[in-house]
């Protein structure tokens, strides 16, 4: 069975209008503007209206990456929304999204692999176009972070935000869209990032809100560890998988969580910083979102040409990771 050739037709992205500077935080916990940033690279991270919900940051996201796919919602054979912070239990946001675009045609799903998700749901997508499956296909990374943030835990709430980043995967040319993918995990560290209370194991309870065990829950420095040695790794892998060197990297787009977790990839990969997109000071750890919304400020500003080879990769919790080559 021949495959047909996938890959990026628009991206979009949504950030909302509320900044939260490292100098706020410094009001609310004991830090300061010189630690976070040297630690992390973040100035300032977006937060989400009161009543806005992740599907609407999804929304506003996906209508752009349709504009520019020139793609209509009723022409979308799948929505898959990558996200830790559903709208609600169940039904999915995915299905919430495709009410709101009026898109009636497109099966709907959400996929939880924390900050992996983005790359996990471009593999699946991609394999469903391939097969001949689906044509068009919506893949949403979209977060509200802040809404599980422990704002009283500086370990934690210096470092997520909010925001959405869409793309529309279709059919491309031989040669073009994506060569491979690396997706990887290791269940036995997923204690290390998790937010313990409010599903089957530990369900809501008196208890478990005055406990703050709704909240981001992260042993930092095993995390970091982790992400440090799997970064350069899954890329790496991912480009032996598609038959190419660090030499031949153009752009490489990683999960905006730490300045020096990136570093340490570049280092890895031989990529000085002109061949990286890197945002995390103006938003922070955006956990699914983060990846396509570094890949479409990165298209707005340019930085993506035709033929171009570029390397997504990114990990979270689970543990999970994941690393996507495409040529545009």
């Amino acid at each position: 069975m021949s495959v047909q050739a996938v890959g990026i037709l628009g991206a979009g992205k949504y950030v909302p209008e509320r900044i939260l500077t490292n100098q706020e935080l410094e009001q609310m916990v004991e830090t300061n503007d010189e630690w976070i940033v040297t630690r992390t690279g973040i100035r300032e991270r977006r937060i989400a209206a009161n009543e806005q919900a992740t599907s609407d940051l999804a929304y506003e996201a996906a209508v752009k990456a349709l504009d520019a796919a020139g793609v209509t919602a009723a022409q979308l054979d799948l929505i898959i929304v990558a996200t830790i912070t559903p709208d609600k239990h169940f039904p999915s946001t995915a299905c919430i999204l495709q009410d709101k675009l009026g898109a009636s045609q497109a099966a709907a799903f959400d996929l939880g692999a924390a900050c992996s998700g983005f790359i996990y749901s471009l593999a699946t997508a991609s394999a469903m176009i391939g097969t001949g499956m689906y044509r068009h296909a919506l893949v949403v990374g979209a977060e509200c972070l802040s809404r599980i943030t422990d704002y009283t835990d500086r370990n934690t709430c210096i470092l997520f935000g909010d925001g959405a980043g869409a793309v529309v995967l279709g059919p491309v040319a031989e040669g073009r869209g994506f060569r491979s993918f690396e997706l990887g995990a290791d269940g036995a560290g997923g204690n290390l990032l998790q937010v313990s209370a409010g599903g089957s194991r530990m369900p809501a309870s008196a208890d478990s809100v005055r406990e703050r065990r709704h909240f981001i829950e992260m042993a930092g420095s095993d995390v970091f560890k982790f992400a440090v040695r799997i970064m350069g790794s899954a890329a790496e892998q991912a480009l032996r998988k598609a038959g190419l060197d660090k030499s031949d990297v153009d752009l490489l787009v990683p999960h905006q969580a730490n300045i020096r977790i990136i570093q340490s990839a570049l280092n890895r990969l031989e990529l000085g910083a002109d061949k990286c997109m890197i945002n995390l000071d103006r938003y922070g750890n955006v956990s699914a979102a983060s990846i396509p919304i570094a890949l479409a400020e990165a298209i707005e500003q340019e930085r993506v040409k035709d033929g171009d080879t570029l390397v997504l990769v990114g990990f979270g919790g689970g543990l999970t990771w994941g690393a996507a080559v495409l040529v545009w």
